[in-house]
């Protein structure tokens, strides 16, 4: 059963620096993509960042320039550096993956982690 768990969330002030984890267990032979999307209250979930297997990237576009999106992959985590953090940051942060595992290839979802931004 591959499950996705996230931490580093947390309230910070704006101009401030947080970096998420989402680490990959379970038994898992190739990882496809893993990234980040979030969701605030009354709006649609929304993709922040998403690395492939292949170390291509890809951004939203409001988080371009200030959040980078990094892997270990003997340890199959990513990581997500969010730094200049704007009050419009605020969401739970989801981590997104698709990997080949027992079942085959899937996507999952880890449970969400708050990010506040606030002063």
């Amino acid at each position: 059963q591959v499950q996705l768990v996230e931490s580093g969330g947390g309230l910070v002030q704006p101009g401030g620096s947080l970096r998420l984890s989402c680490a990959a267990s379970g038994s898992i032979f190739s990882v496809y993509f893993m990234g980040w999307y979030r969701q605030a209250p009354g709006k649609q979930r929304e993709l922040v960042a998403i690395l492939t297997g292949g170390g291509n990237s890809n951004y939203g576009s409001s988080v371009k320039g200030r959040f980078t999106i990094s892997r270990n992959n003997t340890k199959n985590t990513v990581y997500l550096q969010m730094n200049s953090l704007k009050p419009e940051d605020t969401a739970v942060y989801y981590c997104n993956a698709d990997l080949r595992g027992n079942a085959g290839r899937m996507n999952y979802w880890g449970q969400g982690t708050q990010v506040t931004v606030s002063s």
